[in-house]
């Protein structure tokens, strides 16, 4: 087993040295207030930070808000999409932390291999090893809670139903915190992507398992935490939802980004 897992986006998505990144992280939730309920999972974008950072912080603090309320979890099941790695079912990394210019967490090793154990989970370093999606996840959960124990899981291909039956599991611990990482569309003229997201976005609040790669690129974890909380009649609130053209970027090519609860 490879001890760290080295971060791979620092100085593209984030900043790649730790008290810029740390101002940047705290600029965000400041500037993105959320208040609500404390979540059983999460949903939030990962492109770099000037993009989908802002997005992001209102799922992130509702995290805070949950942790100043006294609410307590000890790990974080992240699940997110391959992006330059074909992949057919989940795959775990072989490390034993991830680091940022801001610090390391560390993987909870156990837990990962009874997920192998029970739901067939692979080890593939390849497919983590240049992998963003989960990483930039870290620098809020740095920020906010960490001394939480990391389950990195990349969600290739797979049956919604077997990625409810691991996010179920997770729930059932009592101790874990699920945080699904997607963007929404990519690439289409701005109007064109308000009206697909906003599509989307009525199939999310709706807990429909039945979204397309095209409408969310982490449309195979989504699909599994959307049957889930509908087997556990949960419901699925939407902070922010906005795009690259209403961010940094322009409007002719836009990629879409939200952030939900779900409590």
């Amino acid at each position: 087993m490879n001890h760290i897992r080295p971060a791979a986006v620092a100085g593209l998505f984030y900043p790649g040295e730790a008290a810029p990144l740390r101002r940047m992280i705290d600029q965000l939730l400041e500037a993105n207030p959320a208040v609500a309920p404390a979540p059983r999972a999460l949903i939030v974008p990962h492109a770099g930070f000037v993009y989908s950072g802002g997005v992001a912080a209102r799922g992130y603090n509702v995290l805070r808000h949950a942790l100043r309320e006294g609410h307590q979890w000890r790990r974080v099941m992240l699940l997110g999409p391959n992006h330059r790695v074909p992949l057919r079912g989940i795959a775990a990394p072989d490390a034993e932390l991830f680091t940022t210019p801001g610090g390391s967490m560390a993987i909870d090793s156990v837990g990962l291999a009874e997920l192998q154990r029970r739901f067939g989970v692979q080890v593939r370093p390849d497919v983590h090893a240049m992998e963003h999606c989960l990483e930039v996840q870290l620098p809020f959960l740095l920020t906010l809670a960490p001394s939480l124990r990391l389950l990195p899981l990349v969600v290739g291909q797979e049956q919604p139903e077997r990625v409810a039956a691991l996010i179920e599991w997770a729930w059932a611990q009592g101790d874990i915190l699920v945080i699904v990482s997607s963007d929404l569309s990519h690439y289409h003229p701005y109007a064109e992507a308000k009206q697909i997201d906003g599509h989307t976005d009525q199939l999310i609040r709706g807990c429909s398992a039945t979204l397309r790669p095209e409408q969310a690129c982490g449309a195979h974890a989504l699909n599994g935490l959307l049957l889930a909380a509908e087997h556990q009649g949960l419901s699925v609130e939407r902070l922010e939802m906005k795009n690259s053209g209403d961010t940094a970027g322009g409007r002719d090519q836009v990629v879409g980004y939200a952030s939900y609860a779900v409590h």
